[in-house]
C-alpha cells in the first residue's frame, strides 16, 4: 500500500484505539523505505507521545519485567518504558520496531502485549494504539521468520514505494528543489536495493533524505561533494546525480518566469524537470504571501508552454497537492485546464 493510504489506515487505528476497536498493525518493507517515519507522522499530526521499543534489542525479561518477592509471593516489576496514562498520556502510540529483527524468545514475550493489550498485571492505557514495522526476509537483514500466533495478531501492510507521495513528503520537508527533479527525471533511482549484492550504501527515501542534507553541507566544496553524495545513495546513483546538478546551471531564469516574462523551455527533458519542480518550490514558499496570488498565475501561463503537456499536468498536480484548493482561485488555472482537458479533470 502506498505510503499516503497508509497513513489513512494508521490514522483511523490510532483514533479507534479509543473507540474499542483498534486492531494493532503491522508494516513490511525493505530499509529504509520510511516505515517508522509514517509512524511518528501520525503522533506529531495529533501531539501525541511515541513509545519506540526496539525488540531486537531487548531479553524477555525486559518486556515482562524483573520478578520480585513480595512476602510469599512473586510479583513482576513493570518495565518503565511501557505506556503509564500518567506518565505518557491518555492516549500515544506504542510502537514495537524491528519486530522480525528479535529471537523468537522476545516475539513471546510480545504475544500478550500485542493481542490482549497486557502483560500479567500490566494493561496498556486505553487510547493507546500499537504498530508494529519490520523487514522481510529477502531484504537481507537480521530477520527471523515470524511465529504464526504472532502473525496472527496483527493486521499486515506492505510499505510500496511511491514517488508522488514521496515529493510531497519531500516539498513539505524542504528538500532541496534539485533532488526532487533529479528523482522525478530517473524516478527507478527513488529506491535501488539488490540483496543479491549486499550494498553497503544504496538509494532509499531515507537515504535521499541523507543526500539533501550532504548536498547543503558540501556543495562549497567540491572535492568532497560526489564522494558524500556517494556515501548516501551509493557510488553509481551520487555520480549521476553530481553531474545532473552541474548540468543545471544551464537552466533559464527563475525569477523572470515567475515575472510573467516570455522564457522558452529547455529542450533538454533534464531540464524540463528541473525548472518544474523548482517552480514549485517556488510556488510552496510564496503560499500566504500577499504576492502568491500573481507568482501562481505566471506559473501555471509556463505551465502551458512545455512541449510534452504532461509536463505540466505534472507540475500543476504536485502544487495541488502542496497548494490545495488555493491554485483553484488563480484565473490562470482555468485557462491552464482547458488547455489540457483532454488529459485529465482536476477535482474542485
Amino acid at each position: 500500500m502506498r505510503p499516503a493510504h497508509l497513513i489513512k489506515v494508521l490514522e483511523r487505528e490510532f483514533l479507534s484505539a479509543s473507540e474499542g476497536l483498534h486492531t494493532p498493525v503491522m508494516l513490511w518493507g525493505p530499509p529504509g523505505v520510511g516505515k517508522s517515519q509514517i509512524v511518528q507522522q501520525i503522533a506529531v499530526s495529533h501531539g501525541v507521545e511515541v513509545i519506540d521499543v526496539r525488540l531486537s534489542q531487548m531479553e524477555p525479561s525486559d518486556l515482562r519485567g524483573i520478578p520480585m518477592r513480595v512476602g510469599d509471593f512473586v510479583e513482576w516489576a513493570i518495565p518503565s518504558m511501557l505506556p503509564n496514562a500518567k506518565r505518557h498520556g491518555e492516549t500515544g502510540i506504542l510502537f514495537l520496531d524491528e519486530v522480525t529483527s528479535a529471537p523468537p524468545s522476545v516475539s513471546a514475550a510480545a504475544y500478550q502485549l500485542i493481542l490482549d493489550r497486557s502483560l500479567g498485571e500490566y494493561k496498556v492505557p486505553e487510547g493507546w494504539a500499537i504498530f508494529a514495522a519490520g523487514n522481510r526476509q529477502g531484504d537481507r537483514g537480521v530477520t527471523y521468520t515470524m511465529p504464526s500466533p504472532l502473525a496472527n495478531r496483527f493486521s499486515h501492510f506492505d510499505v510500496d514505494i511511491n514517488l508522488d507521495d514521496w515529493v510531497n513528503w519531500a516539498y513539505s520537508k524542504g528538500i532541496d528543489d534539485r533532488l526532487i527533479a533529479f528523482l522525478r527525471f530517473r524516478p527507478e533511482k527513488l529506491f535501488e536495493f539488490d540483496p543479491a549484492h549486499n550494498p553497503v550504501a544504496f538509494p532509499t527515501p531515507r537515504s535521499w533524505e541523507f543526500a539533501n542534507n550532504a548536498l547543503q553541507k558540501f556543495e562549497d566544496q567540491p572535492e568532497l561533494l560526489t564522494e558524500t553524495l556517494q556515501a548516501c545513495v551509493g557510488p553509481a546513483t551520487g555520480i549521476e546525480l553530481k553531474a545532473y546538478i552541474e548540468n543545471l546551471s544551464n537552466m533559464p531564469d527563475l525569477d523572470e518566469i515567475i515575472a510573467g516574462k516570455d522564457v522558452p523551455v529547455p529542450g533538454e527533458i533534464d531540464l524540463q524537470y528541473a525548472v518544474a519542480t523548482a517552480l514549485v518550490g517556488r510556488a510552496i514558499r510564496e503560499k500566504g504571501s500577499e504576492d502568491a496570488a500573481r507568482v501562481i498565475g505566471n506559473i501555471l501561463s509556463f505551465a502551458g508552454s512545455f512541449p510534452q503537456r504532461e509536463m505540466g499536468v505534472m507540475m500543476v498536480s504536485d502544487m495541488n497537492r502542496t497548494l490545495g484548493e488555493a491554485m483553484f482561485s488563480v484565473p490562470e488555472f482555468d485557462q491552464w485546464a482547458d488547455s489540457i482537458a483532454d488529459l485529465m479533470v482536476f477535482g474542485r
